[in-house]
């Protein structure tokens, strides 16, 4: 049985194992902030180590730090967030994780509109689910009326918003339309809401938690890594419906232990910095994000929708090979992207690109990418 398991995993997953570029190689590839993470975060981890908060945390998260985090949970009448309903995790994944491994089981099938983050899938997979993909609309927003098609008798539904690897921001009538085709069934819902502070002019984020219809059904799961360049130090959080949350903190403790008792110290710095810190950083993605619009815009065989959040572009090609001979291809020439497939049947025929890169390299990576995929258009010089 577990060889079966691994081999269903390794056939299943398409997630690569990323290794060091070559010299001379831009990296489009990775969601990682090219910022360093912020003094003041830095200092309070440094302060923790040097006053001897070195030893084990609450394997729930320091008690301090869970409040601060339930403190910001959206507020409805008659729901009352406390430290109880959060559990801080090893990063995103290791709360994704955790929540999958608490809430799936042999059998269970898990919608997963796709294209979408590939630990999705891989861990449906380990946990025995099934996993039940469904294409988006041609906008990159969600198909309603797929949705409504593959829903009933789901166990759980698994999305981010703002999306990786599409960029855009699920608007709050999608958010509702889905609690409206999820009324009176005990579908789960799992909203990775990492890059919630990453969404550009025009554009308006809802927490799944503050949609009346999804409130009781929605586990959030959140990291400190996009918002604050806290991708290194490991700590990310879910918050949900009590039970869930208590089963899923069982598999954390289990799994993982206490979160570094340092970082957590670090991540109280985190939430206390000024808005001014993130908005900073934000605004210096929408310049890269406005750079690949205007690159990318009219050049023929390429078509890209805007990105509305995050990171990424999600770039369509009209040249008919395969995305990950696309991917290779392109680091032969020195730049460093993401295939489609990695996210999903849907993403054939697309690349991802991560603008968390200098500008520098931004403009190289684009310049190279153009001109392999739309040589007839090569950048300028």
């Amino acid at each position: 049985m577990t060889a079966v398991r691994i081999h269903e995993l390794r056939h299943f997953s398409r997630r690569p194992a990323l290794g060091q570029s070559s010299p001379g190689a831009v990296s489009l590839a990775l969601g990682e902030p090219d910022f360093p993470t912020p003094a003041p975060v830095v200092e309070a981890a440094a302060a923790a180590l040097r006053a001897g908060d070195t030893h084990y945390a609450d394997q729930r998260g320091l008690p301090e730090l869970r409040a601060a985090l339930a403190s910001r949970l959206p507020e409805h009448p008659g729901r009352t967030w406390s430290a109880d309903d959060v559990v801080v995790t090893h990063g995103a994944t290791g709360a994704l994780a955790a929540v999958v491994l608490a809430m799936v089981g042999p059998g269970d099938r898990v919608v997963i509109p796709e294209p979408a983050y590939s630990l999705y899938a891989d861990l449906v997979v380990l946990a025995g689910g099934t996993v039940d993909f469904v294409p988006l609309g041609p906008d990159l927003h969600w198909d309603l009326a797929a949705l409504a098609a593959a829903l009933p008798g789901a166990a759980m539904m698994i999305f981010s918003n703002p999306s990786n690897p599409t960029g855009v921001v699920h608007r709050g009538q999608e958010l509702e339309a889905l609690g409206e085709l999820l009324r009176g069934s005990g579908t789960l819902v799992v909203s990775d809401e990492a890059y919630h502070r990453l969404v550009y002019p025009g554009h308006e984020w809802m927490s799944a938690l503050s949609v009346e219809s999804l409130r009781d059904r929605t586990v959030q799961v959140q990291t400190f890594s996009k918002t604050y360049a806290m991708t290194g130090w490991r700590i990310g959080y879910l918050a949900g419906p009590r039970a869930v949350v208590d089963a899923a903190a069982h598999v954390h403790r289990t799994l993982n232990g206490s979160v570094n008792t340092a970082v957590q110290r670090a991540a109280l710095a985190a939430l206390a910095l000024p808005d001014s810190v993130v908005d900073a950083m934000v605004d210096t993605y929408r310049q890269r994000r406005d750079l690949v619009v205007e690159r990318l815009t009219g050049v023929a065989g390429l078509h890209l929708v805007p990105p509305e959040g995050a990171f990424y572009g999600f770039l369509r090609y009209t040249a008919d090979r395969p995305s990950e001979e696309v991917a290779r291809a392109l680091a032969a020439r020195k730049v460093l992207v993401r295939a489609g497939s990695e996210y999903g049947p849907s993403g054939e025929g697309y690349i991802r690109i991560s603008f968390a890169a200098s500008e520098d390299d931004l403009r190289t990576g684009l310049n190279r990418i153009v001109g392999h995929l739309a040589p007839e258009r090569p950048g300028p010089p």
